[in-house]
C-alpha cells in the first residue's frame, strides 16, 4: 500500500504479487470497517473517510460483495480495531514510520518489534521521528475525459483549495496539501468534478539518506516488505533515497 516505497518497481513473480493484492485487500477490508465506525456511519455521501476508503478499493478492483462485507462489519458490533504508531530506524540511520490498525495492540507491538530486530533495525519511543515527517495529503487525480482544464487554469483551481505542490504527468496530476486543508481540497476535487485515483493522508519525509552499498539498500527494502506485508500494518513510510543506479544494480 506505501505509494512511494519505490520497492515496487522492482520485478516480482505473479505468486508474489498475488499475494500482495490479497494483502490489500485486507488492509482496504480494515479501512472500510474503521470509516464505517468512526468516520460517520455507512453511507459514503455523508462519510468523506469511507468514501476515500470505497475509492481506493474500487482503484484495487476489490469486489463489491468483500466492500459490501466490510461496511457491514463496521456497523455491527465486531471489527472494533484501534489506530497506532510505530517509529524507528533500519541500518545505516534510515527512519521508518508504521500506522497500523490492530484488535490486538500487544500482538502488533510484539509483531512490528520483532520484524524490526530480525532485519537490522530497532523501534524507537512514539515521537523520535516528528522532525523527519510531515504529514500531508496526496490527491492523486486522472487525466481522463473529466479533466478538461489547461494546466495554469488548474494550477489556480488548486491553489484555491489549498495546494502546496501540484505536479503535472501524462495521465495524472498529484496535488499536495497541508494536514489542515485535506478537507477543503477534497471538497474542491469533488465540486470540479475530478475522478480521483487515489486520496490520503502520508507522511513525507523532510530530508532523506542515501545508501549507495546496495547490499545494504536490500536489508533495508526487506525490512520495510515484511512490515507491509504484517497484516495488521497499514502503511510503511521511509526516508531511505533510491537512485536509478542502486535499482538497476538490485535487478540484477
Amino acid at each position: 500500500m506505501s505509494g512511494h516505497s519505490k520497492w515496487s518497481t522492482i520485478k516480482r513473480k505473479k505468486g508474489a504479487l498475488d499475494a500482495k493484492r490479497s494483502k490489500i485487500f485486507t488492509k482496504l477490508i480494515k479501512e472500510i470497517t474503521v470509516a464505517v465506525k468512526e468516520g460517520g456511519g455507512a453511507d459514503p455521501a455523508g462519510n468523506p473517510r469511507l468514501r476515500l476508503a470505497i475509492q481506493a478499493s474500487k482503484a484495487a478492483n476489490m469486489p463489491k460483495d468483500n466492500m459490501e462485507r466490510a461496511i457491514k462489519k463496521g456497523e455491527g458490533t465486531d471489527g472494533n480495531y484501534t489506530e497506532v504508531t510505530y517509529e524507528g530506524y533500519g541500518s545505516n540511520g534510515v527512519a521508518v514510520f508504521v500506522d497500523a490498525m490492530t484488535d490486538n495492540v500487544n500482538r502488533t507491538f510484539q509483531n512490528v518489534r520483532t520484524i524490526f530486530n530480525k532485519n537490522g533495525g530497532s523501534l524507537g519511543t512514539k515521537g523520535s521521528l516528528e522532525f523527519i515527517f510531515d504529514r500531508k495529503g496526496i490527491f492523486v487525480i486522472r487525466r481522463n475525459e473529466r479533466f478538461s482544464f489547461e494546466e495554469d487554469a488548474f494550477l489556480l483551481e488548486m491553489i484555491d483549495g489549498g495546494a502546496e505542490e501540484v505536479s503535472f504527468e501524462e495521465e495524472v496530476v498529484t496535488v499536495t496539501c497541508a494536514l489542515e486543508d485535506f478537507g477543503a481540497m477534497q471538497r474542491k476535487v469533488e465540486a470540479l468534478d475530478l475522478e480521483l485515483e487515489s486520496a490520503e493522508l502520508q507522511r513525507i519525509p523532510k530530508t532523506s539518506v542515501a545508501v549507495e552499498d546496495p547490499e545494504a539498500v536490500r536489508k533495508l527494502l526487506k525490512l520495510i516488505d515484511a512490515l507491509e506485508d504484517d497484516d495488521d500494518v497499514q502503511q510503511v513510510y521511509h526516508n531511505l533515497e533510491l537512485n536509478e543506479q542502486v535499482l538497476a544494480a538490485l535487478e540484477n
